[in-house]
């Protein structure tokens, strides 16, 4: 299982890093990316924490990614944000994308497809246009395990396989109980109206991590 959208106590998780990180293991992890909320007012604390639990890497087997979810951060300041946060050390870059059950600000996924940060979470009605710009830039569509954001993945499938973009499925973890196997990382692909063989290949052939 990888799983590159998961949150911690630094934003508004449950668990502090390295119990995180244990617990994903448990779970049969071999990469997991800490992504919590992010904006200009606290990027420069979260990196620096997180970036700290790639200690365990040479402890637990298990790749440790330190990022940022950039959420609610307003379309035209995404771009030079995610450079900050990369500049910042962030190996992953995720924007909180147009889920219908948040007021997230219109034009945030086009904002972040724009700036090509690594993954675009649970992008809720992307249109066809949007995700081909997404094929043309390299960011990777979110299929979400997360209640309430995952009621739009057939819609973000459908765009996806139209567009040829590539796919993840994350769990936009916030609590123990958010983390999956792969198994069930297959099964919500699968239930979002992908074929089982694709579905699978999505899961065990990461389009980000190798």
């Amino acid at each position: 299982m990888i799983d590159l959208h998961t949150h911690t106590t630094f934003s508004d998780g449950e668990l502090i890093p390295s119990e995180l990180v244990r617990r994903a293991e448990i779970k049969g992890y071999t990469a997991i990316g800490i992504t919590d909320h992010a904006d200009y007012t606290n990027i420069e604390h979260i990196i620096s924490c997180v970036s700290k639990v790639k200690y365990l890497e040479g402890i637990l087997d298990i790749r440790i990614l330190p990022g940022v979810e950039l959420t609610h951060v307003p379309p035209q300041r995404i771009a030079p944000l995610a450079d900050l946060a990369r500049k910042l050390g962030a190996e992953i870059v995720v924007v909180h994308g147009e889920s219908p059950v948040e007021p997230v600000r219109p034009g945030t996924n086009r904002a972040a497809l724009e700036a090509g940060v690594d993954i675009l979470a649970h992008p809720g009605f992307i249109t066809l246009e949007e995700a081909q710009m997404a094929r043309e830039n390299g960011v990777c569509l979110e299929i979400t395990a997360r209640s309430g954001h995952n009621i739009t993945n057939g819609h973000v499938v459908q765009m996806a396989v139209q567009a040829g973009a590539r796919m993840v499925v994350d769990t936009d973890a916030h609590a123990p109980g958010d983390l999956i196997d792969s198994e069930r990382a297959v099964q919500i692909a699968f239930g979002a109206g992908l074929p089982l063989r694709k579905a699978e290949d999505i899961v065990w052939n990461h389009a980000i991590i190798r």
